[in-house]
């Protein structure tokens, strides 16, 4: 592969950068603070009735609870990432530079996050755009950063390259998450409220995933493009072009196809459990945000451990058994997560150690999975189809969690619905013929898969 351990470090370094932004944003602190400003915008200043306000939002004539509207946003930019970030795809697979791609998306993201430290009051509206914004962004980055997977490691390799690259991750951005459970925690006596310890939190986010975004730019090298050059310029070619022909010819591929809808319903499961958990634990089991983000910051440390674990594991019996074993422990973790009592702290630490084993496994063993599927030529194009689903941009999981929500007014049935992409995922997954699929993609075997 003529590929250095320095340059596999520099592609950890990527998911070290990003994993700020899927921690502390997305997954502890954004969600329940864009649902206190919904609600003040709704409801008007908290503690001026001792009423509970049932009030909603219209944004354009449509009634939106502010306990929903965060979902729905994450639902809008997936959505639009589906549509926009294959197109990058179609355009790294044919640049000079995927490097120098990635890392540009990566700073447009960081941007927009570190931006949120100016979300407050009512201005929800700011929030929205912003999330948008980052989770877009990001998504693309990202399409392109699971593509050089195939350039820096072999078929038998890449179960524990991309494992390592999950465990990094989960590494770096529980390092921001403690620093800032101690700012969340300590706010008074540092004299700043709440408010202003979670904004200055995702400033942090923004400026990590920015700063050490420096590292795969420099580290990382370009080669060759996978594609030969058509001859044609102009950018609308380029991407739609491209794009059009790729999905024309994954009609070939059935089997990339299968997992890719496989992926699509269990990852949209594992997304909204994240995405969700924060506001979960703080509406409906009644915990305060020092208590979640110390939880977090336990799964982002369990994960490191179980992405490594997992990868051990697939060495021996495969990718896909291993899959599927994490699966069924997601379905466990949605159900118990149904029943655990409200201010049960014990179990909600039990519960998010279990979500810590098999968090950073399935993630990481799909990954790669799936890139051992990917006709060569075509890695950044198939991965903007994976990534539009991918950590952060689940749409149908956080669309079914926000009805279910406005439905009936509480977040246990929400909850207990997800257990259905998992269910459908697995029945997907299980009769797939992943050797066969990696033929027909014209790749080398792995000794197990």
């Amino acid at each position: 592969m003529g590929v250095g351990v320095n340059e596999r470090r520099a592609w950890y370094f990527y998911d070290w950068a990003n994993s700020a932004y899927f921690t502390t944003v997305t997954a502890v602190l954004f969600a329940p603070y864009l649902t206190s400003v919904a609600e003040t915008a709704a409801c008007g200043e908290p503690g001026t009735t001792d009423d509970p306000c049932k009030a909603a939002l219209v944004i354009a004539g449509v009634s939106v609870s502010p306990g929903s509207l965060v979902f729905y946003i994450i639902t809008f930019s997936t959505l639009l990432s589906a549509v926009l970030v294959p197109l990058v795809g179609a355009i790294a697979d044919g640049s000079p530079s995927k490097r120098r791609m990635m890392c540009v998306y990566g700073w447009v993201g960081s941007a927009s996050t570190a931006a949120m430290v100016f979300i407050a009051g009512a201005n929800w509206q700011l929030g929205a755009v912003l999330l948008v914004i980052s989770s877009v962004s990001g998504a693309a980055s990202l399409s392109i950063y699971h593509s050089l997977l195939i350039d820096i490691a072999g078929p038998d390799e890449r179960d524990d390259v991309s494992a390592r690259g999950w465990a990094f991750g989960y590494l770096g951005g529980g390092t921001l998450l403690a620093l800032n459970l101690v700012l969340v925690t300590a706010h008074d006596a540092i004299g700043i409220d709440t408010a202003t310890a979670v904004r200055i939190s995702l400033l942090s986010a923004g400026i990590w995933w920015a700063a050490f975004t420096i590292i795969p730019f420099r580290g990382l090298k370009d080669r060759p493009p996978g594609l030969p050059d058509d001859g044609r310029r102009d950018l609308l070619w380029r991407s739609f072009g491209r794009l059009f022909a790729t999905l024309r010819e994954a009609r070939a591929y059935p089997r990339t196809l299968m997992f890719l809808v496989a992926f699509l319903f269990f990852n949209d499961g594992v997304q909204t459990v994240i995405a969700s958990a924060s506001v979960y634990g703080e509406k409906q089991l009644g915990f305060d945000t020092s208590f979640l983000i110390g939880a977090i910051l336990m799964v982002q440390f369990v994960a490191f451990g179980g992405a490594l674990l997992f990868g051990r594991v697939a060495a021996r019996i495969g990718a896909k058994p291993t899959i599927v074993g994490g699966l069924v422990g997601w379905m466990v973790v949605v159900t118990v997560g149904y029943f655990l009592p409200a201010g049960a702290a014990g179990l909600f630490l039990v519960l998010a150690f279990a979500i810590g084993v098999v968090l950073g496994g399935t993630q990481a063993l799909a990954r790669s999975l799936f890139s051992q599927l990917i006709p060569k030529g075509r890695e950044a194009e198939y991965f903007s189809l994976y990534q539009a689903c991918e950590r952060g941009t689940s749409w149908l999981g956080t669309l079914l969690f926000g009805v279910m929500h406005q439905l009936t007014d509480s977040y246990r049935p929400a909850i207990l619905a997800l257990i259905v992409f998992f269910v459908i995922g697995l029945a997907l997954l299980v009769p797939l013929n992943v050797r066969r699929g990696i033929r027909e993609a014209g790749n080398l075997e792995p000794k197990v898969v």
